[in-house]
């Protein structure tokens, strides 16, 4: 696979695995995709776990601070991504609703020293709430599923509609088929 299909926004494959955020570089923070949840990695290398099953109401990428005014990005959120003394500096927030008990929960992650598109954010955004939605988020615990996953998201050009997102989104789920290893929710 080529480095396009190996990345998409703040989501990339490091080691076989999948995750938000910097997993490349020692001290970082990072959001692990596996078979059995989420796995929160704190720079001091404590690990929370979300199980998929806890996850509800899908998800929300925010860069730069945990509620930016408007969209995605705070000020430091653009920064991090251009030249200059800002860059990689910084992290995101992935933010979900979560049940037993019922609360919002976010998990930070810093970012990478490269540019997320907007439209990257959005459709993994999309694709990520749909699986949610039709109780198949533990999917993205499987590496080779989600890879199939990203590389049809990575060559999504169409308009970031609210349409656009969700058949991009339906698209890919169907273009990726069924999980490597069949395994169901944790």
């Amino acid at each position: 696979m080529d480095l396009v299909s190996e990345s998409l926004g703040p989501l990339e494959r490091v080691d076989g695995r999948w995750a938000l955020g910097d997993a490349g570089r020692p001290g970082r923070a990072w959001v692990e995709f596996r078979p059995d949840g989420l796995h929160a990695i704190a720079r001091d290398s404590a690990a929370e776990v979300v199980p998929w099953s806890r996850i509800m109401l899908g998800f929300r990428i925010t860069l730069g601070g945990r509620y930016p005014n408007r969209g995605a990005y705070t000020q430091m959120g653009v920064l991090g991504g251009l030249p200059g003394p800002f860059k990689g500096r910084g992290g995101g927030y992935l933010h979900m609703t979560v049940r037993h008990p019922y609360e919002d929960q976010q998990l930070f992650f810093d970012r990478h020293p490269r540019w997320y598109r907007t439209k990257d954010i959005l459709v993994l955004q999309s694709v990520m709430t749909r699986l949610v939605e039709d109780g198949e988020a533990h999917r993205l615990g499987d590496a080779d599923w989600t890879a199939r996953v990203v590389a049809h998201l990575s060559t999504f050009d169409g308009w970031a509609t609210t349409g656009g997102l969700r058949r991009a989104a339906a698209e890919a789920v169907e273009a990726a088929g069924p999980p490597s290893t069949g395994a169901g929710p944790s």
